[in-house]
């Protein structure tokens, strides 16, 4: 029995996996794609065996490692998200691997766990072999590349699509082909110069976006009865604001959704617009604005949701907190802003907020802690999206834990952060649009996975952000309030780039056609968000539409509700 020692383990490692393909064999059903299906399985697990089989040690073990350290990165994946790795997803994470170590540190147990499985595998494909093999010695190192390349050119001819079910060290590094394809062949044509016309000067000194971080709609008081406070509710004076309800994010990951508010991008033409026309800086640098951008997020000058150093030359002002605490960064955004309004230059003022992502056990004074019983605090103070949620196991408890101290955090880096503008800040001269880069799924159904958004099969909730106009009382820009009762619940991110190059002079007739409907327009917008944002080789988007009558909101205390239905 010594002898099959390493065969062993790796059987033990590939049936760990049973329910997996047991998924795949029933969504297949009795058909002749059953018979391709299990072809692919037998040829793959064959791959397998003649790999472990290898006689250089270096080789052997070398397949070992990234066989290995692939499937951990598809087994932790999906046990963290409990949804499959497509490979949208997977660009996704590639995209975010800057912090790869918060990652870590937020999920160590589950990949703990996740690695302690894998020893299976590395030892099963690592060992010595201890029976000679009659086949050719290049068989069995050349049988594993073959196996990687059937599936990319399964996976190629399929747009991404046909790995689920297949043994999971594959999918992976059969991603990663595709992707090096799509980086040497893809390309769209350089950046265009401005060409928009313009029918008169920008409508205001300041014009500013405020980008929150994981702040849902269905959680602020704007857009429900038991939502925390957000200070945007009541009226202020000297200012005049305009709520558009509940509005569609773009994507619900942070990075598709920030490039495609600072280029403009639409449902139908995203990709050539993000890749192509001109930045929201550039826009603005042309109608005679000086540029600002303040990143609360990150610090040390690294940049982040796909800015690169091209982008970068466009902004006048770059502005970070490096030896802020996260915790106040939000407040020290909320300074810098009242200081720029202050200082009597026209600008566009980009502000990329911390807001609620995860870990939101310290985002707030102790003096916010409104809602209880709350996550337990001190550990994650200098963290800004991640970090590890120990004792978190992602149980209904759990959850009523993480949705107060979620609470908590809106009541500061929302509420306290707008309480202070309107305090401070000279607002009659400034236009400002406040939205989030997307919502959250805070498990409010009992639905399992600790993910909160970025999933490939999301609840609407991850796709529902609030969208205020906040605008100097008297002054004259545009008509908001003509069509604020037809587009409020009706309208999307997508409307916020029109409407910015509106308030920055450019004639409407020519922004149309390519960037779609301002929010002083009737919107017709499809009220949907997109779940396949990194469509590859022929794939297409998928846009999510969001059903009103399906969002929940804060009960009061504890207990959830449906809202009504969208009138």
């Amino acid at each position: 029995m010594h002898r099959y020692f390493k065969e062993l383990l790796l059987a033990l490692y590939l049936l760990s996996n049973y329910p997996y393909y047991l998924e795949r064999f029933q969504a297949i059903g009795l058909s002749p794609a059953l018979l391709l299906y299990v072809g692919v399985l037998v040829l793959l697990v064959l791959a397998l065996l003649l790999c472990a089989n290898i006689r250089q040690g270096w080789l052997r073990w070398g397949f070992a490692l990234v066989f290995s350290t692939s499937a951990v990165f598809f087994d932790a994946y999906t046990r963290i998200t409990a949804d499959y790795l497509t490979y949208s997803g997977f660009i996704s994470m590639v995209y975010s691997g800057g912090f790869i170590g918060e990652a870590l540190e937020q999920y160590h147990s589950v990949i703990l766990q996740v690695l302690g499985r894998t020893v299976l595998l590395l030892l099963g494909l690592g060992l010595r072999p201890r029976h000679g093999l009659k086949a050719p010695g290049f068989v069995p190192w050349a049988a594993p590349l073959l196996g990687i390349a059937l599936l990319t050119a399964i996976l190629f001819v399929r747009a991404g699509e046909g790995a689920r079910g297949l043994p999971i060290m594959f999918t992976p590094l059969a991603y990663a082909n595709l992707m090096l394809y799509e980086s040497l062949h893809d390309s769209v044509g350089p950046r265009e110069p401005v060409t928009l016309a313009r029918n008169g000067p920008a409508l205001a000194r300041d014009i500013v976006l405020i980008i929150d971080e994981s702040v849902s709609g269905n959680y602020l008081d704007l857009n429900t009865a038991h939502g925390v406070r957000s200070q945007l509710n009541q009226a202020r004076p000297g200012v005049d604001i305009f709520n558009y309800g509940y509005a569609a994010s773009i994507a619900n990951c942070s990075a598709d959704t920030n490039v495609t508010l600072r280029y403009g991008g639409t449902r139908e033409d995203y990709l050539r617009i993000n890749s192509t026309l001109p930045s929201i800086w550039q826009y603005a640098k042309a109608a005679g604005l000086g540029t600002v951008y303040i990143d609360a997020q990150r610090t040390g000058g690294n940049l982040q949701n796909l800015m690169n150093a091209a982008e970068l030359r466009d902004i006048d002002q770059f502005i970070q907190f490096d030896s802020t605490p996260v915790r106040d960064r939000d407040m020290a955004a909320a300074s810098t802003l009242i200081a720029l309004l202050a200082d009597g230059k026209p600008q566009l003022i980009v502000v990329n907020k911390v807001g609620v992502h995860f870990p939101v056990h310290d985002k707030y004074p102790d003096d916010f802690m409104t809602y209880r019983p709350a996550l337990p605090r001190g550990q994650y103070a200098d963290i800004t999206d991640t970090g590890r949620r120990d004792g978190f196991a992602g149980q209904p408890e759990d959850w009523v834990l993480y949705r107060n101290s979620y609470m908590n955090s809106l009541l500061w880096n929302v509420g306290e952060f707008f309480n202070r503008l309107f305090a401070k800040a000279d607002l009659s001269q400034a236009v400002l649009i406040y939205t989030s880069d997307h919502g959250q799924d805070l498990h409010e159904r009992g639905n399992p996975g600790l993910n909160t958004h970025c999933d490939s099969n999301p609840v609407e909730e991850e796709g529902l952000v609030p969208l205020v106009v906040i605008q100097g009382q008297g002054l004259r820009t545009l008509d908001w309030q003509v069509q604020l009762a037809a587009n409020k619940d009706r309208s999307s991110h997508y409307n916020i780039f029109p409407t910015l190059l509106q308030l920055l002079g450019y004639d409407p007739a020519g922004i149309t056609p390519v960037y779609g409907r301002s929010l002083v327009v009737p919107t017709k917008d499809d009220f949907s968000f997109n779940t396949r944002f990194n469509a590859r080789l022929g794939a297409k988007p998928v846009f999510k539409r969001i059903d009103l009558s399906q969002v929940v909101t804060p009960g009061e205390p504890q207990a959830q509700m449906p809202i009504g239905k969208a009138d």
